[in-house]
């Protein structure tokens, strides 16, 4: 296993970090298999742990917890605010009201005294971000939270809260959480060259395009899986707009077939640049992931990629469900009919 320093926080990392999204009722319900899978990737040398709030409503944080009992120390644990847990009120974003509230919460439910990386899930349009950062910082300084990121958040927002935070004499964000893969390429346009210009740490997610590139998915015979029925359109080869992801999985298996290794260890090798988080859901998936810990692309295998999905390219919406306000709220993007 390979480390090195989170974002210039000093904190030493592995190059893969265990996702823990799939442990709880969304996914995998049984506590204690996820403990296992847990105990099994820190045996591997994976000395670094994600998870979110809102993963199975708090259910994967609490299986975190039960896994770290008497192994804290070891570990550097990430965990993000953001998303409703509950209905309500003021019970969701990244208002200084809610993130007290949410720190807290995490962790009980993680049983320990102080998160390494506490990361803003999304961007919340109706807060400012100087609020946010306010709050973060004074977390740091209470020791709660060691440090703190920003997820799938656009470049232009990593921009600004870099230079709200010089402004007004307040920490910074350290890491971005943006989704990438073989198939998802889009944050090599602006994401990573602003992480790499203000020295921030880079944990991506998704490394395996939501299932896509587990090898279980090819053309003519896409089998029946976990993600595919979470987002079955995704999967649908019928609909026009996922003939590419179709077609670069073709060429891509090919390449790992002529390399001797499984499409999943290719796909872990290609985003172990940064801090691959993959987030299995059984121990099989699990150990077929770990295959790529140790794997290192040649620059003539990445030339080779670079032709199947160009720099820069998404062959699908890496983002998921979320939309920008800017999408989702026609008034940010169109005039007053008497102003036009």
């Amino acid at each position: 296993m390979r480390y090195r320093v989170l974002g210039g926080t000093g904190i030493e990392v592995s190059h893969h970090c265990l996702g823990a999204m799939m442990f709880g009722h969304v996914a995998n319900s049984d506590h204690d298999e996820g403990v296992r899978i847990i105990h099994r990737a820190l045996d591997a040398g994976i000395n670094f742990v994600d998870t979110a709030d809102m993963y199975s409503a708090g259910e994967s944080e609490e299986i975190v917890g039960k896994a770290l009992q008497g192994r804290r120390d070891d570990v550097v644990l990430a965990t993000k605010v953001h998303f409703p847990l509950t209905e309500g009120r003021n019970r969701s974003g990244n208002s200084r009201r809610y993130i007290v509230r949410a720190v807290e919460d995490s962790l009980r439910r993680l049983g320990t005294d102080w998160i390494d990386l506490y990361q803003v899930h999304r961007p919340d349009y109706s807060t400012d971000v100087e609020e946010t950062l306010s709050v973060l910082t004074d977390l740091v300084r209470e020791g709660k939270i060691r440090a703190f990121g920003c997820s799938t958040f656009p470049a232009e927002e990593i921009v600004e809260a870099h230079h709200v935070a010089l402004n007004r004499g307040l920490m910074r964000f350290r890491t971005e959480q943006p989704p990438y893969s073989l198939l998802a390429r889009g944050i090599e346009r602006s994401v990573l060259p602003v992480c790499q210009r203000l020295g921030m740490g880079v944990l991506v997610w998704s490394p395996l395009a939501s299932g896509f590139l587990s090898g279980k998915h090819r053309k003519g015979a896409s089998a029946e899986a976990f993600r595919a029925t979470l987002t079955p359109d995704r999967f649908d080869e019928s609909l026009p707009r996922n003939a590419a992801k179709f077609d670069a999985v073709e060429e891509l298996a090919k390449l790992a077939d002529e390399m001797g290794v499984s499409l999943p260890a290719l796909a872990i090798a290609f985003v172990t640049t940064h801090s691959a988080i993959t987030g299995p859901r059984t121990m099989e998936h699990l150990e077929s992931l770990l295959e790529g810990a140790s794997l290192v692309l040649t620059d003539d295998v990445l030339d080779r990629i670079d032709e199947i999905v160009p720099p820069g390219v998404d062959t699908y919406d890496a983002n998921g469900v979320w939309k920008p306000a800017s999408l989702l709220d026609v008034h940010q993007r169109r005039r007053p009919l008497d102003q036009r």
